[in-house]
């Protein structure tokens, strides 16, 4: 939490900053909070308690920048930490592109409160949050003979921050997250060692599901039984909506300024060109209550606007902020998303599977990589064969190959189930024609 008297001491560090060489300052103060209790077979195993508070200062000297942090937050030491970051910005190059951002893009209030806290984060009995972590667990102990062991925990934590800027921006933030999770391996064939889990997040206590995910883990370690791989070519791929947003993640990161600066981004020069299949719909709202990812305003204290990313499959916007903004010399937008939706379909992912006659259902990764000036990526995955609606084989040690241009054109279904706990709202997808390779 930050105090009254921690924002008196960051407008007095901003002020001495002023008064001391630097033309403009930007001071950025956090307090961040954690507990989580980790059980092995419902057994403690492991009791974590950390906080955080401190500062973070941007100092621009004379044409030059550079930035700082401390947790030291005390006049006298931080007397001594910003004169001798103004002193270090001076031996550095001249850098013009480096200022804060036109005032009159900043964040101004007067808006409702996003309602992103809950203040029982500082009240909840420990006793209580272990028992949630050993109820998880129970759900799946002693129900199959092949369990080799099981792991549950709760976690729960608050962040916030408050920005100052010389030029005319104050604004403050703040959040709360609950967690449960649950783990399990088993025994499979041979000296396979299956395992998967199941977890749930939510921003208030009240809203976190508290039973079945034990139940959930244990399933979807069980259906892994059998894992082989399957002859490659092309299928229809349905990925579940806990692995779908790693084949948009990509997209989103080649919108970025210092990609696009770089020239290291597959869609250079592509605002207003068809980049995906035409039901693609997804647009920043960073304005809804209650809902992980909102924002009024980014990093450098701009004001956060819907704005449509991708149209019916045509390119709509960068994510460009100031500095990258004045190297490429054009109009910044904003740094970066606040909170990703994709217009839903109308199917859930049983109904999509049901669509489709020869596919593979993927759902986890494991590993890969991709190319982002090419778009080019290679992932390891692990799912299930679908033929004829159905799923029949589950699959492992197969890749999926291709390009991330050619792969959104293929779009062939979007489901209507994104996980409610995530600041991406990314349902369930379908693709034509992708390309895996295993035997």
């Amino acid at each position: 939490m930050i105090t009254n008297d921690n924002k008196l001491m960051a407008q007095w560090a901003m002020d001495y900053a002023l008064k001391n060489g630097c033309q403009a300052a930007k001071v950025t103060l956090y307090a961040n909070s954690n507990t989580s209790f980790e059980l092995r077979d419902a057994k403690i195993d492991r009791l974590q308690q950390a906080s955080e508070n401190g500062m973070g200062i941007a100092l621009y000297v004379d044409g030059r920048y550079g930035s700082f942090s401390t947790n030291r937050l005390n006049k006298t030491e931080l007397e001594t930490f910003i004169k001798n970051g103004i002193d270090s910005i001076r031996y550095l190059a001249p850098d013009e592109y480096r200022v804060p951002a036109d005032p009159e893009r900043y964040f101004k209030g007067g808006m409702p409160d996003l309602k992103l806290f809950d203040p029982q984060v500082f009240s909840l009995n420990p006793d209580t949050k272990v028992e949630l972590a050993r109820a998880v667990a129970e759900e799946i102990l002693g129900k199959d003979d092949r369990i080799i062991s099981v792991e549950s925990s709760y976690s729960d934590g608050e962040d916030a921050s408050y920005l100052l800027i010389s030029n005319g921006f104050e604004g403050e933030a703040k959040s709360t997250w609950f967690s449960l999770s649950s783990g399990v391996s088993i025994r499979g064939e041979g000296e396979a060692r299956p395992s998967d889990g199941w977890y749930e997040s939510r921003l208030f206590y009240n809203d976190l599901p508290k039973t079945d995910l034990g139940k959930k883990a244990l399933e979807r370690v069980l259906r892994k039984l059998g894992q082989e791989k399957v002859k490659s070519g092309k299928y229809t791929m349905v990925m579940d909506n806990r692995s779908s947003s790693r084949m948009l993640s990509p997209v989103i990161s080649a919108l970025y300024g210092s990609a696009l600066q770089q020239k290291n981004s597959f869609l250079l020069d592509k605002v207003g060109e068809q980049i995906a299949h035409s039901k693609l719909v997804v647009t920043d709202i960073p304005h809804l209550i209650g809902a992980n990812g909102s924002r009024y305003f980014d990093n450098e204290g701009v004001a956060t606007l819907r704005r449509p990313i991708i149209e019916n499959g045509v390119l709509k916007t960068y994510f460009i902020d100031t500095y990258n903004g004045k190297k490429m010399n054009v109009a910044p937008t904003i740094s970066s998303p606040s909170r990703v939706v994709m217009e839903l379909g109308t199917k859930d992912v049983q109904g999509l599977i049901a669509d489709v006659s020869k596919g593979i259902f993927v759902t986890g990764f494991n590993g890969g990589n991709n190319n982002s000036s090419t778009g080019d990526f290679s992932y390891g995955i692990e799912g299930f064969l679908i033929e004829n609606g159905q799923l029949t084989q589950p699959v492992n040690e197969m890749n999926v190959t291709g390009n991330f241009l050619t792969l959104w054109n293929s779009l062939a279904g979007i489901g209507n189930d994104p996980r409610p706990d995530s600041s991406w709202q990314i349902p369930s997808l379908a693709f034509d024609g992708v390309d895996f390779s295993g035997l």
